[in-house]
C-alpha cells in the first residue's frame, strides 16, 4: 500500500486553483465536503491543459495588452470618440479664418423688376427701353465672397475653448479605456491559469483515485478491506470524475473569454500564455494614495472647463457681431449681348435687441450643465475615494489570505503524511485518508487562488488611483 499512497500524494499535489468544478463535488467521504464560496470560485473557471504539440504561439502580458488596444471594439471606440472632438475642435478653430464662398447662376425671365436688374447688372441700360415690357432677358452671374468675423461677443473663442477641452477630455477617457483594458487582459490571464492548473489538479486527483480503487479492489478481493471503504474509494473517483468533465466543459468558456477580452474571434487554437512572464511576478502595490491623476477625473475636470466656456457662449447672444465682407460679381446676357463686373465691401453689425427670452432662456441651460458638471466632479471625486479605499483593503485582504493558506498547506502536508503512515499500519479507515488528502488538495487550491487573487488585487488597486496596470506599449 505504500507505493499506492505515494502515487496518491505525487498525482493529487498541484500548483495553482480552479475555477470549474461542479457544486456537487465533495472531496472526503467522512469529512464536511468544501467550503461552498470555494466552490463557487472553483466553478467560475476551468481549462485543460493541452500537448505542447497543439499549442500556439506562447502569449506575454505585453502581446496580450498590445493585441487588445489593437483590436478591442472598446479600444477602437474611444479613439474614434477621440477622432470626432478633434474634428469639434477644427470645426471652432474655423471661427478664426475667413470664409470664401463661389456661386454662379444662369436665367431667364420677362419679370420687369428682375429683367431690370439684370440690364443694370450687365450695363446694357438705354432710354428706349420699355420698363413694362422688356421682354425676356437672361443673365450668367458669378460671384465670389469673402466673410471675416470681426467680433462675435465672445462665441468663437468660448466654442474653441469648449472645443479644445473636450478633445483634452477624449484623450484622458482612451487613456482611462486603456487602463481598464490592460486590468481586464491580466485578469482573464490569471483566471485562465488559475482554471487550467485546477483541472489538471482534478486529472492528477482522479489518476490517483483510480490507482487506490484498483488497489482496494485487490485488497477486497483478498479479504483484506471492507466492502463500504472499496464502495467509498469508487464513490470518490466518480465525484472527481464528475468534476473534471465540468472543468474540461469550462474550459471553452475560460478560453473563449481570454480571447473576448482581446477582440479576437474564437478559433480552434488553443491559448498558450507564458504564466511565467516577468511582467506578472513584477506587479507591485503603489507605494501613494493619490488619484488625482486618474484619467476618469481629469477627462471630467476638462468637461468642466467646456462646461464653463458655453455659459460665456451663451452671454455672447447679448452683444453685437460685426463682420467684414466682400464681394465681386460678373453678370453677362445673350439677349442683350452685354457683360459686367461689380464689387462690394463693407461691414456690418448684428445686435439682437429683443428674442422673446430665447438668449435668457440659454444661459440659465449653460449655466444649469455647468452646474451638474460641477457636482458630478465632486460625486466621482467621492467615488474614486471610496473605491481606492477599497481596492486597498482588498489587497490587504488578499495579502492576509495568501499567508493565512500558505500555513493551511503546511498544516494539511503535515496531516496527510501522518495519516499515510498510519494507513500503512493499518491504523486508520480509507475514508479517512480520503478526508486527509482531499483536505491538502483543498488547501492547495486555497493557496493557489489567493495568490492569483493578490496579483488581481493589485491590478485594481493600481487601476483605482489611475496608474496603468502594467507597461504596455504605447498605441
Amino acid at each position: 500500500m505504500s507505493r499506492i499512497n505515494q502515487l496518491m500524494v505525487e498525482r493529487a499535489a498541484i500548483r495553482t486553483p480552479a475555477d470549474n468544478i461542479t457544486k456537487d463535488y465533495s472531496v472526503t467521504c467522512r469529512s464536511p465536503r468544501m467550503h461552498p464560496q470555494l466552490i463557487l470560485l472553483l466553478a467560475g473557471l476551468a481549462a485543460v491543459a493541452l500537448p505542447a504539440s497543439v499549442r500556439a504561439e506562447r502569449w506575454t502580458l505585453e502581446r496580450a495588452v498590445a493585441t487588445a488596444l489593437e483590436h478591442s471594439p472598446d479600444a477602437r471606440i474611444a479613439r474614434a470618440r477621440i477622432d470626432a472632438a478633434r474634428a469639434v475642435a477644427d470645426q471652432a478653430q474655423a471661427a478664426w479664418r475667413p470664409q470664401l464662398s463661389v456661386r454662379g447662376s444662369y436665367a431667364g425671365t420677362d419679370s420687369p423688376m428682375m429683367a431690370f436688374g439684370s440690364i443694370l447688372n450687365q450695363r446694357a441700360f438705354h432710354f428706349g427701353l420699355d420698363f413694362n415690357h422688356p421682354g425676356t432677358i437672361d443673365n450668367l452671374n458669378a460671384t465670389g465672397t469673402v466673410a471675416y468675423n470681426l467680433y462675435s461677443g465672445g462665441r468663437a473663442t468660448a466654442g474653441r475653448t469648449a472645443a479644445r477641452a473636450g478633445a483634452i477630455a477624449a484623450d484622458h477617457d482612451f487613456q482611462a479605456a486603456r487602463h481598464q483594458l490592460a486590468a481586464e487582459v491580466v485578469k482573464a490571464a490569471l483566471n485562465l491559469h488559475k482554471a487550467r492548473e485546477a483541472a489538471a489538479a482534478l486529472e492528477s486527483g482522479v489518476k490517483a483515485y483510480d490507482s487506490a480503487v484498483n488497489a482496494a479492489r485487490a485488497r477486497f478481493d483478498a479479504g483484506q478491506l471492507l466492502k463500504a471503504d472499496r464502495l467509498s474509494l469508487e464513490v470518490q473517483l466518480a465525484q472527481t470524475r464528475a468534476s473534471l468533465s465540468a472543468a474540461r466543459h469550462g474550459a471553452a468558456l475560460a478560453e473563449r473569454a481570454f480571447r473576448y477580452t482581446l477582440g479576437l474571434e474564437p478559433a480552434d487554437e488553443s491559448v498558450e500564455f507564458a504564466f511565467d512572464d516577468p511582467a506578472i511576478a513584477q506587479l507591485t502595490p503603489p507605494a501613494t494614495g493619490d488619484f488625482s491623476g486618474r484619467p476618469e477625473l481629469r477627462g471630467l475636470e476638462e468637461r468642466a472647463h467646456a462646461a464653463e466656456a458655453m455659459v460665456t457662449a451663451a452671454r455672447s447672444g447679448r452683444r453685437p457681431s460685426v463682420n467684414a465682407f466682400a464681394s465681386y460679381q460678373y453678370d453677362h446676357g445673350w439677349k442683350l449681348d452685354r457683360g459686367a463686373d461689380s464689387w462690394l465691401a463693407g461691414v456690418s453689425v448684428d445686435l439682437n435687441i429683443f428674442d422673446g427670452g430665447q438668449t435668457t432662456g440659454k444661459i440659465r441651460q449653460a449655466a444649469a450643465e455647468f452646474t451638474q458638471v460641477k457636482e458630478q466632479l465632486r460625486k466621482v471625486n467621492l467615488g474614486i475615494g471610496l473605491e481606492v479605499e477599497q481596492a486597498r483593503l482588498a489587497h490587504a485582504n488578499a495579502v492576509e489570505q495568501l499567508a493565512v493558506t500558505a500555513s493551511a498547506v503546511e498544516q494539511a502536508e503535515e496531516s496527510a503524511s501522518l495519516s499515510r503512515a498510519r494507513f500503512e499500519r493499518e491504523a486508520l479507515l480509507t475514508a479517512d485518508l480520503i478526508g486527509a488528502e482531499s483536505r491538502l488538495l483543498e488547501a492547495r487550491l486555497r493557496r493557489t487562488v489567493a495568490a492569483a487573487d493578490e496579483r488581481i488585487a493589485v491590478i485594481e488597486l493600481r487601476r483605482a488611483l489611475g496608474l496603468s496596470p502594467i507597461e504596455s506599449p504605447n498605441p
